[in-house]
């Protein structure tokens, strides 16, 4: 994300319109559209065992777990992106201008790579504390097991709580905790160390 594949100054109308007919998903962040790079395997499987653990603890309560296919609008400051996990609790709220984008989710989630990791901490993050909805944001290291949630407090700021291997990242929002040895879990590196034993 530092340094986009591609760059184009132009306007909301017209980064939608790119958007509709293009292949890959771009950002738009202060009048420029930011082509995001594609992920690795890890980081595909880290995004849908988050979305899956909270698919799982979320059910039967009028709360929905969307991929990173759900296009966020911070109408505050214009951004349109995509998280790798929203979660939306109540009524999905559509933005005007673009009934593809939400802009009340309560929960969303990170998982951290080296191009993005920057970005995600600092303005991606600063964009996201204007969404009014939004209570507690979390990020997925890749390379090692920790899972990092800012919850915002009754006055507006921001509390940070770490969980570790053996622990669990408790999602006060949502009433759900997200156990770091399940979201890291990777079942095909247990088959390769079988195969090869």
């Amino acid at each position: 994300m530092n340094e986009p594949a591609r760059r184009i100054v132009g306007t909301y109308a017209e980064y939608l319109e790119q958007e509709r007919a293009s292949p890959t998903k771009h950002e738009f962040r202060n009048g420029e559209i930011f082509a995001m790079a594609g992920g690795t395997p890890e980081h595909a499987r880290l995004c849908a065992s988050v979305g899956a653990e909270l698919r799982a603890q979320l059910r039967g309560r009028p709360c929905a777990v969307y991929s990173s296919d759900l296009r966020v609008r911070v109408q505050a400051t214009g951004l349109s992106t995509y998280a790798d996990v929203s979660v939306v609790c109540g009524r999905l709220e559509r933005d005007l201008e673009d009934n593809d984008a939400a802009l009340n989710p309560i929960v969303l989630v990170e998982v951290l790579s080296e191009s993005s990791e920057a970005y995600d901490r600092g303005q991606k993050f600063a964009h996201y504390r204007r969404i009014p909805s939004l209570r507690e944001y979390v990020l997925v290291t890749r390379h090692e097991q920790r899972i990092e949630v800012f919850h915002r407090n009754e006055d507006d700021s921001w509390t940070l709580r770490e969980a570790r291997a053996g622990g669990g990242a408790h999602l006060e929002a949502i009433g759900c905790v997200l156990s770091v040895d399940e979201v890291y879990r990777d079942p095909l590196a247990q088959v390769a160390t079988k195969t090869e034993g």
